[in-house]
């Protein structure tokens, strides 16, 4: 875990103190149902409770990690140091459980712990979210596909969008919580033989989990892949916004912009520069979510029983992965939450090209007015092509520029060139009034194209806004 990508909330739940404190609770816990159940004295459960539930010092953690050194076993240097503390009543600890019991049960409570920091940190962003798109609901700008101007949306609908996305990773996170949360206090190869299973309910119910239905010794790792693969779902997410804003920030589009706090430089070589690094610093972070989870997928296959393969992956993918996590979905919600947009930019874009992007309402136009489907197409599509070349493009011939016309120069007066060439077009003039066009020209080209987005809003939201 690097310090730099790291919150110490989340970072706490990994340090060893926390995990030792875990490890206590489920002896003491367990403790404490084996003497209800008659199995050890009660005295001695009281016991281990009143020496031994004593913080987790620095010296108290380098003990067991001395006595680590001679044993190789870490939950017996626990044990040991544990009963350093508590003394004779110590001999009662651990009846009848195995290590995996410790092991696999403090890992479900740090996922827990981990998953109810995520969570918090996904409500933090849909605030931010839902802020940022009423604020711009209205706010008319270019939709692309395939990078290419497509239709006119708004602002408003990108963040609903997203919105939308991340409350379905808040439901997956939540499930995923749920599936992890699992008590395994089931002694060797699972069967109970030497605990009964009501210490596993006793412990599952004090720690806020549900007892394994088959823990085979270990906790099933289907559950722990669900886990870190509902964590890569949402770190695809972080970066599918990332890299929205990263191309909305570029200097040729310019509709969007990571705050750019005073004093702050962009570039060592270029004073000009101001760059999305926390959007791209997010794409980065992502990759590493996400490259837990084909490790947890292949933590599944265990040997029989049980085997320690899973060990070292979980030691190293469970808290990178959950405190990267953390860290970058608080640095998204902050750059949602402060990005600047630029209304005239983006209105800007949707005018760039005289009107193309009324293609499809004139093509659903014609084919409404008589006009076939194939034939319509053509039409409209050769007078777009027209469009381009009076902005000098030639689509065909892209190493000159495109030559222009009278004609060309007179479009150019025009907001819409689409409709000036339709207006124009031989062959649409035999099947269409030019006078029915005109009627669609006079209607609002953008309260068309954003007319159902109260619609949208109230299906993400719940509400639509004023």
């Amino acid at each position: 875990m690097i310090p730099r990508y790291s919150r110490p909330e989340m970072v706490a739940i990994w340090e060893p103190a926390n995990k030792f404190r875990i490890w206590f609770l489920i002896e003491a816990h367990a403790c404490d149902a084996l003497a209800e159940l008659g199995v050890i004295p009660a005295a001695a459960a009281r016991e281990v409770w009143a020496k031994g539930d004593q913080p987790y010092t620095d010296s108290r953690i380098a003990r067991i990690d001395e006595i680590e050194r001679e044993t190789r076993h870490d939950v017996i240097a626990f044990t040991t140091e544990l009963a350093e503390q508590v003394g004779e009543s110590a001999r009662f600890v651990h009846q009848g459980m195995t290590s995996s019991d410790v092991l696999d049960t403090c890992l479900a409570v740090q996922l827990a712990q981990a998953a109810d920091l995520l969570i918090a940190d996904l409500e933090t962003l849909l605030a931010a979210l839902e802020r940022r798109a009423f604020e711009t609901r209205d706010m008319l700008c270019m939709g692309r596909s395939h990078g290419i101007h497509a239709e006119p949306l708004t602002m408003g609908l990108k963040f609903a969008g997203f919105h939308a996305e991340f409350q379905r990773n808040l439901a997956r996170l939540k499930a995923a919580r749920a599936e992890v949360a699992t008590c395994a206090i089931s002694g060797a190869v699972g069967t109970f033989a030497n605990i009964d299973p009501r210490v596993e309910a006793h412990v599952a119910d004090k720690l806020g989990l549900s007892p394994e239905p088959v823990s085979t010794q270990v906790i099933p790792r289907d559950r722990h892949a669900q886990f870190f693969a509902t964590l890569g779902v949402i770190a695809s997410s972080v970066e599918r916004l990332a890299v929205e804003i990263r191309h909305l920030q570029r200097t040729e589009v310019r509709e969007a912009q990571e705050y750019f706090a005073p004093g702050q430089k962009g570039s060592s070589a270029m004073p000009h520069k101001r760059n999305p690094i926390l959007s791209e610093n997010l794409t980065g972070l992502a990759r590493v979510v996400r490259s837990a989870v084909i490790p947890a997928m292949e933590n599944v296959a265990l040997w029989h029983e049980r085997d320690i393969s899973h060990s070292s992956v979980e030691r190293m993918i469970g808290p990178d992965a959950t405190v990267t996590l953390d860290f970058a979905l608080a640095r998204l919600a902050g750059v949602v939450d402060r990005l600047v947009v630029y209304p005239q930019a983006m209105l800007g874009q949707v005018n760039a090209f005289g009107g193309i992007h009324d293609a499809q309402r004139v093509l659903l136009f014609l084919t409404q007015n008589g006009v076939s489907r194939e034939d319509a197409y053509k039409i409209v599509q050769r007078n777009a092509m027209r469009v381009w070349k009076s902005f000098g493009i030639d689509p065909d011939n892209p190493d000159r520029a495109a030559e222009t016309d009278a004609e060309d120069a007179e479009a150019a007066t025009h907001d819409n060139r689409l409709f000036f060439f339709l207006g124009r077009d031989p062959e649409l003039a035999e099947r269409l009034e030019v006078a029915r066009l005109n009627d669609l020209l006079d209607t609002d080209s953008a309260a068309h194209h954003t007319r159902h987005v109260k619609t949208i809003f109230q299906r993400v939201f719940g509400r639509a806004g004023d």
